[in-house]
């Protein structure tokens, strides 16, 4: 504790982000990043980004990206915000919408940003349980609330709700926001975003982001979706805090990404497909995995503790995520790797286990 620091500092708990430790020969499968590099197609608007334009501020608005992501949405650009990675717009989010008299309501088990974020800004929170099997049943937000967050996928579970599910929370909860965090929902099934639902309601914001399917974790790069009032608000929110958040190369990057479709969904499909095939070796070795929607599975094995397992996998150079929480601490967070990865953990999981 620093004698300098604001009061507010010290109550402060971080969030703690996964390892990205320096190591040789290391089978990493601990962040959900994308085991596939940046389409081909982006490395090149990357390259030609870096001129000497370099030394003017970007585009304040980033209308260029704003456009390219309506186009693909069938939205406008006025329902368009963008920012540095998703975790920046959720900042944005928790700041700008839920500072509200009312608690925020959220998952018990999810995403463990968002406390952090209620911390910073002040704001009431209550967690609501996941049911037995790990799954979020949004009936249990029809109470009052000063707005409703979740991931879907859900984080770390992989477990997806229906659209339908989404809908009938949005119909009842008329009067605060609810935000769906999509992180992960290009490695759910097609027609599973919310963001159909975004003309229908205009307190509905979808938050996404290019980390993950589009392979731009190390660029930072996310938005959200919604009713241009809800837009209005967050754009307030940015102008008020950084007017210039993503620089030219980002912006390149991100709309060569939205144009290279093809490269998208075949990348895209290739980890659906390594995530189920995981799934059933896994399963063969005596994990019980929960279904999973997202580029990670959660699973556990009855005879084998979580904590010392992911110990044993680090020293065999392998490294995954494991939460040591109330209902959770016996379970891997295991990110898809790519064929040659997720074999180097099979392997190593038959050996621990088997011993």
């Amino acid at each position: 504790m620093s004698q300098y620091w604001s009061n507010f500092v010290s109550d402060l708990d971080p969030y703690t982000p996964g390892e990205q430790p320096a190591i040789n020969n290391l089978t990493k499968l601990n962040t959900n990043e994308n085991p596939y590099p940046p389409s081909p197609a982006v490395m090149e608007a990357m390259r030609a980004a870096v001129n000497a334009d370099l030394r003017l501020y970007p585009p304040p608005n980033a209308d260029q990206l704003k456009q390219t992501v309506a186009d693909y949405f069938r939205l406008t650009p006025t329902q368009v915000f963008v920012g540095n990675g998703s975790d920046e717009v959720l900042a944005h989010v928790f700041n700008g919408l839920f500072r509200q008299a009312q608690p925020i309501l959220f998952p018990d088990i999810s995403y463990s940003f968002y406390p952090v974020y209620c911390g910073l800004y002040a704001i009431e929170f209550e967690k609501v349980p996941l049911a037995d099997d790990f799954s979020l049943d949004l009936d249990d937000y029809r109470r009052a609330n000063g707005g409703i967050i979740f991931p879907n996928p859900n984080a770390p579970t992989g477990r997806l709700v229906g659209l339908a599910a989404i809908e009938e929370l949005l119909k009842a909860n008329r009067d605060s926001v609810v935000v769906v965090d999509e992180a992960y929902i290009d490695f759910a099934e097609s027609g599973a975003s919310a963001v159909s639902l975004i003309d229908q309601y205009d307190n509905l914001l979808v938050v996404q982001t290019l980390s993950k399917s589009r392979a731009l974790a190390g660029l930072r790069i996310g938005y959200a979706l919604g009713s241009a009032q809800l837009i209005e608000g967050l754009e307030r929110i940015k102008n008020s805090f950084n007017s210039y958040p993503l620089g030219h190369v980002q912006l390149a990057a991100a709309v060569a990404s939205f144009n290279d479709q093809e490269y998208f969904e075949r990348m895209r499909q290739q980890v659906i497909n390594s995530r189920d095939v995981l799934v059933e070796q896994l399963e063969t070795l005596g994990f019980d995995v929960l279904p999973s929607a997202a580029n990670f599975v959660f699973a556990r094995h009855a005879d084998h503790d979580g904590q010392l397992l992911t110990a044993a996998l680090r020293e065999k150079n392998i490294i995954i995520r494991h939460f040591n929480k109330p209902r959770i601490d016996q379970f891997l967070r295991i990110s898809v790797g790519t064929a040659e990865q997720n074999q180097q953990l099979i392997e190593a999981l038959t050996a621990i286990v088997n011993t």
